[in-house]
């Protein structure tokens, strides 16, 4: 059961990104007021300070914040996704940006990563926890692979706490995001656009923050931390693994 619960949140996932990669960063930037590149650079700021020697970037899509690692560190970065067509377009942008020497991609899912234990000095995922069948579970496969020592950071979108912010989240995700989407990248975007407000809000009716925190901590992080960023839409999380 739990197999086949996995199997078809990853085909949603694959569904919903096969049409994206070709102008992924740059619209992910517009349909994020500008924040996306602010929020990845608060997660990565929890990695750089442990001068990392091999880091592993769960949900890596067309590699942004892998390419970001690298450039912030001295380390190798291996990128991990479900999506092929995120790959490849990762993999010219890493071509592009000279770094095909300190960055590898490997096709695999965050629940079942076809690594050793404790074969990484850091961790990052982002926006993924929305895309799998138990995130519990899933935190603790990430956890697994971490040195003990090692840092963890995430990035997700998030519900603004304050209503008033609330209620202009939930206009501008459910009217304004769908119909800039179609705008600037067509189809595909109008279904990315038209899905986020309703599942980000749906996963954190089920899993709140504060149930988040305590699940980083049941898979054997430390030292768990939040930061709510732009008003409430973004949400960067960080900890360590147990020494």
């Amino acid at each position: 059961m739990a197999v086949a619960s996995r199997t078809r949140t990853h085909e949603v996932a694959r569904s919903l990104f096969a049409g994206l990669p070709r102008r992924y960063d740059e619209l992910a930037a517009i349909l994020s007021l500008g924040q996306d590149r602010r929020w990845r650079a608060a997660m990565i700021d929890h990695i750089v300070p442990d001068h990392p020697g091999l880091v592993l970037d769960v949900a890596t899509g067309p590699a942004g914040v892998a390419r970001d690692l690298s450039q912030r560190t001295a380390g190798r970065v291996v990128g991990i996704d479900l999506s092929e067509p995120m790959l490849r377009r990762g993999a010219a942008e890493v071509a592009q940006a000279g770094l095909g020497g300190r960055i590898d991609l490997l096709l695999g899912q965050a629940e079942q990563l076809p690594f050793p234990d404790a074969a990484f000095d850091g961790l990052t995922f982002t926006y993924l926890l929305r895309y799998v069948a138990d995130p519990a579970a899933t935190l603790h496969e990430l956890a697994r692979v971490l040195r003990p020592g090692a840092p963890m950071a995430s990035l997700e979108f998030a519900v603004p706490p304050k209503w008033w912010w609330r209620i202009a989240w939930w206009g501008y995700t459910r009217l304004v995001l769908p119909v800039a989407g179609l705008v600037t990248g067509g189809r595909a975007w109008f279904d990315v656009g038209r899905f986020l407000g309703p599942s980000i809000s749906s996963h954190y009716d089920r899993y709140p923050v504060s149930w988040t925190v305590d699940a980083w901590e049941r898979a054997g992080l430390v030292d768990v931390g939040t930061r709510s960023m732009s008003l409430g839409g973004g949400l960067v999380m960080w900890g360590r693994k147990a020494p």
